[in-house]
């Protein structure tokens, strides 16, 4: 009988240890997976065909400030500056890595226009770029969604190497062969995302443009969800609903209908003012409209 509980005791014991090792391992997994979602993945070198696609699909220029985030050996911002004569900086958690991409910048002769630093993401202040460059796992790239959203001023171009925004959808993408990639589905490709920041328009406006006898006035109500919009506009014949409605950075269209055909207005925002050109229905001429968003305690006020 003592036999049998040895034995039993000894299952026991192996049965524990057997279970220590899988939390063991479960944690180690896990907590790889939490590395992922804090720096957007472990570093994989961009090919060359991929960073100039990436610059280019941007329309990387002399006047541009490239911000890559997970700059990884630093080759998109270099890249930005040699061939483009851009400026701009990187950021990533590897001080290798960083120290390497600042050693290039000197031996490439850009150090007067790039630079590399080793700091958090979402610490790194966006605000001056004109294009980001990012090679960020899915989550990361959702989790940085707001951010970018918020701190990028409206025209930015933000370009993403494989791995998209979720429900912000691009306004262009392309996907093309890459035989150094590893292949997926048998195929070695990548895709590239172009988002372009849309001005914020959501919210009540009061619009007037003066066609010459009698100057009109409508009262807009927009909503937005990214690059999309849509609204009323209300006046004393009633409410039109704009059609054709476009915006692309600060730069808005769309069209009112009237008895002729349809009012044609393009313009900018410029954060609570808009302006630009109305062409009247029927080629009646143009002229100039502005546009002041009503803040949101009138409005609610006004419901």
């Amino acid at each position: 009988m003592n036999a049998f509980f040895r034995v039993a005791g000894h299952l026991r014991t192996l049965a524990r240890a057997r279970c220590a090792v899988v939390l063991a391992v479960l944690a180690t997994v896990a907590a790889a997976a939490s590395d992922d979602e804090k720096t957007g993945g472990p570093y994989v070198p961009t090919p060359d065909v991929v960073v100039e696609q990436m610059l280019r699909m941007a329309g990387v220029g002399p006047s541009d400030f490239v911000v890559d985030l997970g700059s990884g050996d630093g080759v998109i911002v270099l890249t930005a500056a040699k061939k483009y004569k851009a400026r701009g900086f990187g950021v990533d958690i590897d001080a290798e890595l960083v120290g390497l991409s600042n050693s290039r910048a000197k031996l490439e002769g850009v150090a007067d226009r790039v630079a590399f630093y080793r700091k958090d993401i979402f610490q790194t202040d966006v605000s001056k770029a004109t294009v980001v460059t990012l090679y960020l796992l899915p989550a990361m790239m959702v989790n940085l969604r707001p951010k970018l959203l918020a701190e990028l001023k409206p025209g930015t171009r933000v370009v993403s190497h494989d791995y998209h925004f979720d429900d912000w959808l691009p306004d262009s993408e392309i996907t093309f062969d890459v035989p150094e990639k590893e292949k997926v589905n048998g195929v070695p490709s990548a895709t590239i995302y172009l988002w372009v920041v849309p001005a914020q328009v959501a919210g009540r406006w009061q619009l007037r443009f003066d066609p010459g006898a009698d100057p009109q006035r409508y009262d807009l109500n927009l909503r937005q969800r990214y690059q999309v919009f849509e609204g009323t506009a209300t006046a004393a014949g009633g409410v039109l609903k704009l059609a054709q409605p476009a915006l692309r950075g600060a730069e808005i269209r769309f069209t009112l209908p009237a008895s002729s055909g349809r009012h044609r207005f393009t313009g900018k925002v410029a954060g609570d003012t808009m302006e630009g050109t109305v062409q009247f229905a029927g080629g009646k001429g143009t002229v100039r409209w502005s546009a002041t968003r009503v803040p949101a305690q009138r409005s609610a006020e006004a419901r």
